[in-house]
């Protein structure tokens, strides 16, 4: 039981890591990770609702109907969402500011909805718990590390939860303002994922 827990665990914190091995939710992998802030926000965010979805989707799992699972899904979904709207409003303001439209678009983020139907609708809560769990911080995780990369090469700085950057480049440093633009979310996934199956291959 525990060794099996920690597979349901750790496979989404490489095996099947969201953005680099399913190749999932990168619509705010590249629309929000200008920061380490802004992606960490939003990876924990939606870890949150991960989790939780994937816990009550088990729970009901034996009462909802096959016909209308997708959409009792989305409401489970859309309802924990709300709350960590509500909560990010009341605590983390300035970062619900940045992260705008992308936290209430978690709803149809494809790794929450896919993770409803491909495993916490088919196995027990506890499972299904450790299956957001270790999703929702290897998504986290990604997150963190393509703003981290764009973050450094675009502005020369690291920031962490406001304030004043937590880490500057020497001031001879010109910071290459491509990766902090659109552009550079493209190149900058595309670099990780091409790391990312080097090391996978070796």
């Amino acid at each position: 039981m525990a060794q099996s827990l920690v597979k349901e665990f750790t496979k989404g914190l490489w095996a099947e890591i969201p953005p680099f091995r399913l190749v999932l939710g990168l619509c705010p992998t590249l629309a929000v990770t200008k920061t380490v802030e802004n992606g960490i926000g939003m990876g924990v965010a939606t870890t949150f609702v991960l989790v939780f979805s994937n816990i009550l989707v088990s729970m009901l799992r034996n009462i909802i109907p096959s016909k209308v699972r997708i959409a009792c899904y989305i409401v489970i979904i859309a309802t924990f969402v709300t709350i960590v709207e509500f909560m990010m409003q009341a605590y983390t303001y300035e970062l619900f500011l940045k992260l705008g439209i992308f936290i209430p678009l978690i709803v149809v983020n494809c790794i929450v909805l896919g993770r409803a139907e491909a495993f916490a609708g088919k196995n027990t809560v506890i499972p299904s718990a450790a299956d957001g769990l270790g999703m929702g911080i290897g998504f986290t995780m990604s997150l963190a590390a393509l703003g981290a990369v764009r973050e450094l090469i675009g502005a020369g700085t690291l920031t962490v939860w406001g304030g004043s950057p937590i880490f500057t480049v020497g001031h001879g440093y010109i910071p290459f303002q491509f990766m902090v633009e659109a552009p550079g979310a493209f190149v900058g996934l595309g670099l990780m994922l091409c790391l990312m199956n080097i090391i996978g291959q070796k």
